[in-house]
Order: structure tokens, then sequence, then C-alpha cells
């Protein structure tokens, strides 16, 4: 007879112990719950995951039959009982009442070598999470649809003349202002901070008077040196001065005879040339610089001014008879901030612009939309213009959200607190503008553009701020 070997025994029971052991671990370590009955149906185990998610605990169902367990309303269904009734693989989705979570049941059968049902292997996966993502997801969708809808629906809306894009009740005052005056001879003063398009609004008014195929001639009276803008404006005669052309040479006066003369800021224009402004203005007449005969020019003049004129003149810095000789019809251009109804319109129209431009078809997000809206865009139209395409060029992807807006549009400006003194919430808020408009733009001299100001006084008040040095 043989006889057993004791030690034998012993390594065999230690490498079983250390298999059920291996077997525990991987089980407990599965993200998903795994739950196991017999093939009665009582429940031999369940991993710690399966706890987690449901809140029902190992010793509350170990030992149980799931008919008792479905009976005592533990459970409303059980997924072991159908795999047993179906002898095949089956899943089904749950609402745990205990832990309020949903969950994904699949059950499996195992059979022995006879093909009885040996075991049922239940994995549970918690799929609350990815429900709500869903849902999240049908959301976006639903607003992406919605967000298309109202895109149509604003492009619809606009209403264009050259790039004029408005629906507000201020622009369209405007307008109809413009295409009264148009139709007439008169002067017009143009009036707005920089950047709002009175430019835009003199092609307008000349179109609609004088037609594209008259002259539409445009000088900044702001952008040339004293000494050239007499020259420029009236024309010269031959040796009018060293270095003049031999035959002389017309002056824009001339050169938009019949047609329109825009004469933008104007209030930057030195009082020696007001005096023979005026005087062409209303004689009908100029002459040129070193000439001593007059020139008939029949001139539409329209100025334009971020400048209070009307201030200049009580300082005598701007003559009061060449203002009122300008003012016949004045217009003035309500800045982005007092439109806000514009901005949507106005975005959609540049991104339509430069997706063109650059052959992209890049979106925008409607929260993005609503962002820019609420923007205060102290540089206004010329600065969405700006901030858009820098968007579409440097926006990775088709799709542009509020991630990829410049620092200065997720900054909210701080306002001064009830019962500051007005000096102190005047220079507060002239600090912020100045602050965040040159940490936008770089320069002291794109950053006066952007608020309207000249780059002296730009330095002088970012020096008394401490934003930049006083060198």
């Amino acid at each position: 007879m043989r006889q057993e070997n004791p030690g034998f025994k012993s390594v065999e029971f230690g490498f079983v112990k250390g298999l059920i052991t291996e077997l525990e671990a991987i089980i407990n370590s599965s993200y998903d719950g795994i739950f196991i009955t017999d093939g009665s149906g009582i429940v031999l185990r369940v991993n710690e995951a399966y706890s987690r998610i449901t809140g029902i605990k190992a010793a509350e169902v170990i030992g149980k039959s799931m008919a008792s367990l479905v009976s005592e309303g533990v459970y409303d269904q059980s997924v072991t009982l159908l795999v047993m009734e179906k002898r095949e693989s089956v899943t089904i989705s749950q609402t745990v009442q205990r832990s309020n979570k949903q969950i994904l049941v699949t059950g499996n059968p195992i059979f022995d070598e006879r093909g009885k049902l040996f075991r049922v292997v239940t994995n549970v996966r918690d799929v609350t999470e990815l429900n709500q993502l869903e849902k999240k997801l049908s959301r976006t969708r639903a607003e992406r649809l919605k967000y298309q809808i109202e895109v149509s629906h604003l492009r619809s809306l606009q209403v264009k003349s050259s790039e004029l894009v408005y629906r507000s009740r201020i622009m369209e005052s405007v307008l109809e202002l413009a295409a009264k005056v148009a139709e007439v001879n008169s002067t017009v003063l143009i009036t707005g901070e920089s950047g709002t398009g009175k430019e835009l609004i003199a092609k307008f008014i000349h179109r609609q008077g004088k037609g594209d195929k008259l002259p539409f001639i445009k000088i900044n009276c702001g952008a040339i040196p004293d000494n050239l803008l007499e020259s420029e404006l009236f024309g010269y005669d031959r040796g009018a001065f060293t270095g003049a052309k031999k035959e002389g040479k017309p002056g824009l006066f001339e050169l938009a005879n019949n047609g329109t003369l825009f004469l933008d800021e104007i209030g930057e224009m030195p009082p020696f040339l007001q005096v023979k402004l005026l005087r062409a203005l209303q004689d009908k007449t100029i002459t040129r610089v070193g000439g001593v005969e007059p020139i008939k020019v029949n001139v539409r003049i329209v100025a334009a001014t971020h400048r209070h004129l009307a201030q200049m003149v009580k300082e005598g810095t701007f003559r009061e008879d060449l203002y009122y000789r300008l003012m016949v019809v004045p217009l003035h251009i309500a800045p982005l901030r007092d439109r806000k109804e514009d901005i949507p319109l106005l975005i959609v129209h540049f991104l339509d612009k430069f997706n063109q431009s650059f052959g992209f078809t890049k979106t925008m997000l409607p929260e993005v939309i609503d962002r820019m809206t609420e923007y205060s865009w102290p540089g206004n139209v010329r600065e969405l213009e700006n901030v858009i395409e820098r968007l579409i060029v440097t926006t990775p992807g088709d799709e542009i959200d509020v991630a990829s807006l410049p620092v200065s549009l997720h900054v909210k400006p701080v306002l001064p607190k009830p019962g500051a003194k007005l000096k102190e919430a005047v220079e507060s808020t002239e600090k912020y503008l100045l602050a965040s408009t040159l940490k936008e733009y770089g320069t002291l001299q794109l950053a006066a553009n952007v608020l309207g100001i000249d780059r002296s006084t730009c330095f002088r008040k970012a020096v008394k701020y401490g934003l930049v040095a006083n060198k």
C-alpha cells in the first residue's frame, strides 16, 4: 500500500492557498463590480468595487439566495435569475436605490464538464457618469444647433452697406440721417471714439450721394507734419519751396473736385491751416502754396474727429468760426459698449470675412460670443476686428473656445466701491484701462490709438500710475 508524503501535502496546500490569495487580489483590483453565485443562485462572493458602486456590503448578501434577496426588496430584479432561466449571458440596466447610481449588469453562466450550471458571474459597471456625460453631450449638441440657428438668423438680419453691419436702433438712426444728408452737399462732422467706424460712415455718405465714379479722397490731419499738410491739401506752384516739382502739384482739394474730401482727425489741424480751410469752405476756392491765382473747387467736405471740438474751442485750440462751419450736419457714432446688440452681428461678419480671406472654416462657441458681447471694447469695432482676426489665425482646430480669448476678455474690471471719491474712481478706471490696454497691445502708440488719446497723453498718464518708467 502506497504511503502518502506529508511534505507533498504541505506544498500542495501552500500552492492552493497562494492561488486563492492571488485570485482574491485580482478580483478585488477590478474597477468594475464582480458578483458570484453558485448554480442555484446562492451568493458566494462580491468584490470591493461592487460594494463601492452599489453601497451593499458583502455580509448583507453572501450565503443568501438571489430569489430571497429580490423578495426582500434588496434588488428590484436579478440578472442571476435571468441567466439561470435562459442559460445564456444576459445584460440589464438597473438603478440602485441605496446609492442612487445607474449600473449596467451583465451575467455570464459557467457550466461544468457535464453541462450543469456551476456558477453565475455577474459584472457590474457604474454608468452614472457615462449617462451624465451623454446628457451633457446631448445638451451641447442642442446648444450647438441653437447657436447655428442663431448665427443663420443673425446673418439674415445683417444690414450692410460696404462693411457697415448693425442692428441697433442707435446705428439705424445714424444711417438714416447719413442717407438724408448724402442727397445734398452740406458739410458733415462725424464724431465718435477711435475705432467706431467714422470713415465707413463718410464713405457711405459719399456713395449714397456722389456714387463710386466720383473721387473720394481721404487725409488724416494728425498723421502728416504741419509743414507738409498745407501743400498736401492745397497743392503748390512751381518753385514754391526747395525740392518742389518744377511743374507744381495739385492738392487734395483739386483731386477731390466734384467728389468728397474726407478730413479725418480734423481736431489735429494746426491753427494756421484752420484759417485757410475756413476760407476754402466759405469761398469754394483754394490757392496753391506759392501761387496767386484762386482755383474754384466743388468739393463735399466730410470731417471726423474723436476729440471734443467744443471744448477745444473754449480752450482756444480750435477756431470757433471753423467749428460752426463744419457743424452744419453733426453725426455722432456711439461706442460699441453702448450698442451691444451689434456685437454678435459684427462677430459673425468678421468670422465670415477672415475665414474667406484665409481659407478657414472656423466657428465660435456660444459662450465665446456671450463673453465678447459683455466686454467693454475700449478700441471699439477696430479692436473687435483685430481680436477676431487673431483668434482665426492662432486658434488650433476649427472651434474657438473661451480659453482662446485674450487675457483682457477674461478679466473683469474692478469697479470703484460705493462712496469712493469721484476723483479716485476716475483715476482707478484710468489706471485699469491704461494697464490692460498696454498689456494687450504692447506699445504706447498702439495703446493711445485704441484709447483715443495722443501718445504724449498716454505716456504722461502711464508714468503717473507707475506703468512705465519716466526716462
